[in-house]
């Protein structure tokens, strides 16, 4: 326990480094370069966003709504989990989408985002291994000797990260047998999210292809942001960003997993650039990404849902949740 304070406070002293780093180095960005990884980026989460707009009409086939409606409220739960930790802007994208679509409930909303994740599994799980064959990623044993708290803990205490993985997985058993047994409609609901999975090819072609043409202008805009912070780009680098990317969404207590990503970068790097690009890099890119789907976040729940800030899409999701539960009956209600 008295490792704590100490531990981070050395995480946040590396990571305000790199953010002086960066500003430091502000001159030396090239400007054009990242501004073309801009436009790539938001080209890759359009893709998302049809791939999402696919999954929700394959639950809801007899109802009409616009894919400009699923963007928004794509862009806006990212730009929020861009700023505020623990993925808080998947509950706005949640409400944002239910809304959207005309008769659909929060389960079937929720389930389909479960949907999208499969094919974040099969990339993630190549590029990590890709990663941990290139000799310069460090093995989860070493997280432990990385200045970010988060990271490091777990690795540092092996015992507490299995009891609270077993904590986790108990509980989602609990909660699964509660809910199959006082609420056989929400798990109808569950189901219906689940929906293109059942046709395979309509989710190859649908989905997982929308998805995969999204990574590849992913892979594109990171290319271009390591050479815009005079990194280097190339297929190796690109495919480390991205094991890093994998790693820092595992543990997601800080925005954009914040501090877990700059000590990554920092060792990953380590023998491309020096170490005070590599850290102008790791901020600079966090920074600029998040700005950037930030503002397009909030510009779509301005133009597209009327709504002023983001404190004001929890309130009517709040309002919302609470109407639909008082508009069903006892034998839907979830407990």
């Amino acid at each position: 326990m008295s490792a704590w304070p100490a531990t981070i406070g050395e995480s946040f002293r590396s990571f305000f480094d790199a953010v002086d780093q960066f500003f430091s180095n502000l001159a030396a960005v090239h400007w054009g370069q990242l501004l073309v990884a801009f436009c790539l980026f938001t080209i890759y989460l359009s893709f998302r966003a049809r791939a999402s707009f696919h999954i929700l009409r394959a639950a809801y086939p007899s109802e009409r709504f616009r894919f400009r409606d699923i963007w928004g409220a794509y862009f806006a739960g990212y730009g929020f989990n861009s700023v505020i930790p623990a993925r808080g802007g998947d509950v706005v994208r949640l409400f944002l989408t239910r809304t959207s679509v005309p008769h659909a409930s929060y389960p079937a909303v929720a389930a389909s985002f479960v949907v999208e994740v499969i094919f974040d599994a099969v990339i993630g799980g190549l590029v990590l291994v890709f990663a941990f064959t290139q000799g310069v990623f460090p093995k989860p044993p070493d997280f432990a000797d990385l200045n970010a708290f988060d990271l490091s803990y777990f690795a540092q205490h092996p015992l507490f990260t299995l009891f609270l993985i077993t904590f986790i997985a108990v509980a989602v058993l609990v909660a699964f047998a509660l809910l199959s047994v006082r609420a056989k409609a929400f798990w109808a609901r569950v189901k219906q999210g689940f929906t293109i999975l059942r046709d395979r090819r309509r989710y190859l072609r649908e989905v997982f292809a929308v998805q995969l043409g999204g990574w590849v202008f992913r892979f594109s805009a990171f290319w271009f942001l390591l050479d815009a912070f005079r990194v280097g780009g190339s297929v190796k680098n690109v495919l480390l960003v991205l094991g890093v990317n994998a790693v820092s969404a595992a543990v997601p207590f800080t925005p954009q997993g914040a501090g877990v990503q700059q000590a990554l970068l920092v060792k990953v790097f380590a023998g491309t650039a020096s170490t005070a690009t590599v850290a102008a890099y790791s901020v600079g890119q966090q920074m600029a990404i998040g700005a950037l789907t930030f503002g397009i976040g909030f510009a779509a729940l301005i133009t597209i849902f009327k709504v002023r800030s983001f404190k004001e899409v929890i309130r009517r999701g709040r309002e919302d949740r609470a109407a639909e539960d008082v508009g069903r009956s006892p034998a839907e209600a979830p407990g």
